[in-house]
């Protein structure tokens, strides 16, 4: 993969444009993004890219996110190649209804199937109990423009300007380019993300494997990791609390391991 950076793609500068969640996804960081160590490099990876909540915190940056689900990868390639008009015209979901029944491209289905739960590894076709008590006021902490809607429409139209240039490869995190760059690698968790691992592959992640690559990147590297992981030498990092699903909003203990960046690595 040949990597051409060219700084008028840079929409804004450290410190300025961030960027609020496209979607929600499992284990997603962009709350607690702000807690970890800015970037020292002008390409951000994400090799476990999810709802990349890190990267919306430098959407400046040279983003490349990395992600073995089609479903998340089909989802940003549409959100990076939309335009600003066809996202505010994406219809509401009426009552009863499935996305499998609107008239919209599939990757559009996506995108809303992730706005009606949160939290969670997969888009859904109808709405979650918890948007479906928003919605009906019974959960007053949790208003209906955190939902799919016309709230969340004009949210991401405002924002898909800042995320043109970034680029998205469908695959494991070995597909990431073999650059110089800041890596924020936050993978299934080897305890509590057990279940999202199962899915990653039939056997799981291979933990070993993975530290031994995350060692060998060039520039800056963050590892994210649950309290009482040992497959890299980590360090706690903090108590935050954990995305809503199936954690339902607990408080966890974080870990991160950081890479000492390599001398006479030239960055990109």
């Amino acid at each position: 993969m040949s990597l051409s950076f060219n700084h008028g793609n840079i929409l804004g500068k450290p410190g300025g444009k961030k960027l609020r969640p496209f979607f929600s996804y499992y284990g997603g960081k962009w709350r607690v993004a702000p807690r970890y160590p800015s970037p020292t490099h002008k390409v951000l990876v994400e090799p476990f890219a999810g709802a990349a909540g890190y990267a919306l915190r430098h959407p400046h940056l040279k983003v490349i996110l990395v992600d073995k689900n089609p479903k998340v990868v089909s989802t940003w390639r549409y959100l990076i190649g939309v335009s600003e008009r066809e996202l505010r015209y994406l219809p509401d979901l009426p009552v009863g209804a499935t996305t499998g029944d609107l008239k919209v491209c599939d990757e559009a289905k996506l995108l809303i199937g992730w706005w009606l739960n949160k939290g969670t590894a997969a888009p859904r076709k109808s709405p979650s109990s918890n948007m479906r008590k928003s919605l009906s006021g019974e959960n007053p902490k949790d208003p209906p423009s955190g939902w799919w809607g016309a709230a969340i429409r004009e949210r991401l139209a405002t924002q898909v300007e800042y995320i043109r240039h970034w680029e998205v490869l469908e695959g494991d995190y070995t597909c990431a380019p073999d650059v110089g760059a800041t890596w924020f690698v936050d993978p299934p968790y080897i305890s509590a993300g057990k279940y999202y691992a199962a899915k990653y592959n039939s056997k799981g992640l291979d933990y070993e494997r993975l530290g031994q690559w995350c060692r060998t990147r060039k520039g800056q590297v963050l590892v994210c990791e649950n309290d009482g992981a040992d497959w890299l030498p980590f360090r706690t990092f903090g108590t935050f609390k954990a995305n809503e699903g199936r954690s339902g909003g607990k408080r966890t203990v974080e870990v991160l391991w950081e890479s000492p960046q390599r001398e006479g690595v030239k960055t990109c």
